[in-house]
């Protein structure tokens, strides 16, 4: 008995050590990014694709924080370019699109967009 309730206790200690390492991987897929030289009184669009002429999801002024899951056009990748100055990763994305996780709808209904690099920064 002692050895089956000893046995449950480990188990049970390296589920929830799993659950919790699984839990923060998770939150290590996005990278934090700001927003940033949106003329005063506009605001940034969120995109449902990467281009000026998709349809608008959301939209967020200077200074808002944004989720970015990494991913940007011509192959930029903000994970990998994270250890660099903040100056040059914002030339790096300078004319790309950065793909985001966002809320549009502040429902709890997170979708994917995109937001042009010009206009976000490292946080």
């Amino acid at each position: 008995m002692i050895h089956t309730i000893t046995n449950t206790a480990v188990a049970a200690a390296v589920a929830s050590t799993v659950a919790f390492a699984a839990g923060r991987a998770e939150a290590a897929a996005f990278v934090a990014w700001q927003v940033t030289n949106v003329p005063w009184g506009d605001v940034l669009n969120v995109r449902k694709y990467p281009s000026s002429s998709s349809q608008k999801q959301a939209s967020y002024p200077n200074g808002t924080v944004l989720s970015m899951t990494g991913k940007c056009t011509d192959g930029v990748d903000l994970f990998d370019i994270s250890g660099l100055p903040a100056s040059q990763q914002t030339q790096l994305v300078r004319y790309k699109w950065c793909q985001v996780w966002h809320d549009p709808a502040q429902n709890g209904q997170f979708v994917a967009g995109w937001v042009y690099g010009r206009y976000i920064k490292p946080y």
